[in-house]
């Protein structure tokens, strides 16, 4: 399985959100759920407590990142990056292993 990356301006973007916590987290749990609009939803929480048995660790520009190896089946290759639109600013993922997204971004079908 390849490694998630994640692009310059995204790791700047998770950083400055890590320092307005007030203990930084472990790690940027990156993971998919059922649901969204395609069928699966991507999801993104702080990790305080470390690795779990069953994560995967990497770490790109910074930013150390878990994903359960579930998820990862789904997310191997994905690249995060960070877009600033007139609609606004958001993280948006490259996800070579989606065969449709929705208009959106959150959500894609395997």
């Amino acid at each position: 399985m390849e490694a998630i990356t994640i692009k310059e301006e995204a790791a700047e973007q998770i950083d400055k959100l890590f320092s307005q916590e007030e203990e930084r987290p472990y790690a940027l749990r990156i993971f998919i759920v059922g649901g969204g609009c395609s069928g699966f939803e991507y999801g993104f929480s702080f990790e305080e407590d470390g690795k779990q048995n069953d994560d995967l660790e990497f770490e790109t520009n910074g930013v150390k990142m878990l994903c359960d190896y579930m998820s990862m089946q789904y997310l191997s290759g994905a690249e995060i990056g960070w877009t600033t639109s007139i609609a606004g600013s958001s993280f948006s993922i490259r996800n070579p292993n989606a065969t449709a997204t929705c208009g959106c971004g959150s959500s894609f079908a395997a």
